[in-house]
């Protein structure tokens, strides 16, 4: 287990559980031209989930994952396999209607039996197990709020009912309890997924970012060192590309923020969530003889400038003062795609396309709704009928309008621009100011500069200009990455995408 990190920054190793368990995937790069049936751009839950489904049903497939596979939201995620979604269907009867709201359930339970199948039928080791999952009231002021969304989803015909004991080990007013839910280590389920696509003329390819897309009789996916021709394409990457920017306005990108933290006993025969706020999400789990409580929350719009650290010592502080954790072993951020009116998105890219598929939208909910929209796709390209597609057709009308955040002085973390011009020597100045670990955004001579200082003193400069529609990029001190405010994408100190939209890197400054 790593020791906690320095004082100044929050407690413990700067990565997910679930990755420092798994160990590494060792897929090759896309190299010159690949001809396959479908071409599957992302290597998450969504996208080898349907890749997988294709290939069993006769089709050959190639997966392009930008970096490795289980890496990217997936692989950050709690781990919980359930069609209990917090407060989901009170929220979603409300919305859209209770047929809406029973459509939505039916697919989600429909999902964790099929992690389950593919567990027992494809030799999975995963760590599955069947769990009850909880949305808890934490207080009176709640308890109405979960007794309602127990008798609808009853009424909906989940495996839903209300209770009032629940196994946590503090006092709670009641919940809505789910039977027969699961919970999964999500980066071996998807590294073997991915072992279960490749081979019989089906491939995985990582390291190898998709960086356009060409609709027509003939799908044309290119990346940085080979193309993919097919008869169909799923872009499955969390928040899309290709789409005109359309997507992302309708599924502003939402970060939240987990800690994993050292607990004593075995594991819990449930996972949980708080119908109260602040939102707590709750799931303990077993490894190597050590049993940690995953704790998440403190979630906000990814545009939001937050002080991290406090995110992270606040989930700290309810797992010890809730459960007598230790100190926290690991943290992690997530961003994701939140659809505004509350469904996933699934179906064609855009109003015009034929070949070319996305999903996105999955609500923070992406072991279920991920898995869901696997299965649609899979029906839609195998030309099966799918009761649950309309409900998320990727080209409904928005019930909300989207909005854009404006690209001119957008300051989301620690040393974003102030849109003030500075001179050479204060450039300078403020370069040589920086500390090991921080960063921080200057505007000179008509530029704007990303610089970084290093922990050995070096310096790293890039454009602060984001490559997907020229949003100012800030700083994230906790994650050192620079954050786009308006569409979610991510890069390294260098420049390196690190999460979409973008799929171009920040090109290199010179350094003061």
């Amino acid at each position: 287990m790593p020791d906690a990190t320095t004082a100044g920054s929050a407690q413990g190793a700067p990565l997910s559980l679930w990755l420092a368990s798994a160990g590494t995937t060792g897929f090759p790069e896309l190299r010159g031209t690949v001809e396959v049936d479908v071409a599957v751009i992302g290597g998450g839950v969504a996208g080898l989930t349907a890749a997988l489904a294709l290939k069993r049903s006769g089709r050959s497939v190639a997966v392009l994952e930008a970096a490795r596979i289980g890496t990217g939201v997936t692989g950050h995620t709690t781990g919980k396999v359930t069609s209990l979604h917090r407060l989901a269907y009170t929220a979603l009867e409300r919305s859209h209607g209770a047929v809406a709201a029973g459509v939505y359930g039916k697919a989600n339970q429909a999902a964790v039996e099929h992690v389950a199948h593919l567990v027992a039928a494809e030799d999975i080791s995963c760590g599955f197990r069947r769990v009850a999952n909880f949305t808890f009231a934490g207080s009176k002021d709640t308890l109405p709020q979960v007794r309602a969304e127990a008798e609808l989803a009853a009424r909906l015909g989940l495996p839903a009912s209300f209770t009032a004991e629940v196994p946590l080990p503090f006092p709670v007013a009641g919940a809505v309890r789910f039977d027969g839910q699961a919970q999964i280590h999500a980066v071996k389920y998807l590294q073997q997924l991915a072992a279960r696509v490749a081979g019989d003329g089906s491939f995985v390819f990582e390291g190898t970012r998709a960086v356009g897309l060409q609709d027509g009789p003939r799908v044309n996916v290119t990346a940085g060192k080979g193309t993919v021709l097919a008869a169909d394409a799923i872009v499955a990457t969390n928040v899309p590309f290709g789409d005109h920017g359309r997507l992302e306005a309708l599924c502003p990108p939402h970060r939240s923020y987990i800690v994993a933290a050292v607990v004593d006993g075995p594991p819990l025969d449930a996972t949980f969530i708080s119908a109260d706020e602040p939102m707590r999400s709750l799931l303990t789990v077993q490894l190597d003889g050590v049993t940690y409580l995953l704790t998440g929350g403190e979630g906000h719009p990814a545009a939001e400038h937050v002080d991290a650290v406090q995110r992270y010592a606040s989930l700290a502080g309810y797992a010890h003062s809730r459960f007598g954790a230790g100190p926290v072993a690991y943290r992690w951020s997530t961003q994701d795609a939140v659809p505004r009116d509350g469904l996933p998105y699934v179906g064609p890219l855009n109003p015009d396309s034929r070949h070319s598929f996305v999903i996105t939208g999955l609500r923070k909910w992406g072991l279920t709704n991920g898995t869901a929209a696997a299965l649609m796709l899979t029906d839609l390209l195998n030309g099966t009928p799918n009761e649950w597609a309309p409900l998320f057709d990727s080209n409904r009308a928005p019930s909300q309008p989207g909005t854009r955040a404006a690209a001119d002085g957008q300051p989301t973390a620690d040393g974003s621009s102030d849109g003030q011009e500075t001179g050479p020597d204060d450039v300078a100045r403020q370069v040589a100011d920086l500390a090991p670990g921080g960063g921080k955004v200057i505007d000179a001579a008509g530029t704007s500069t990303a610089y970084y200082r290093g922990q050995a003193g070096e310096i790293h400069a890039v454009s602060a200009i984001c490559t997907h529609l020229g949003c100012t990029v800030g700083f994230n001190r906790e994650d050192r990455t620079w954050d786009c405010p308006c569409h979610g994408s991510r890069f390294n100190v260098d420049g390196k995408v690190v999460q979409g939209p973008a799929t171009e890197d920040l090109p290199p400054r010179p350094t003061p």
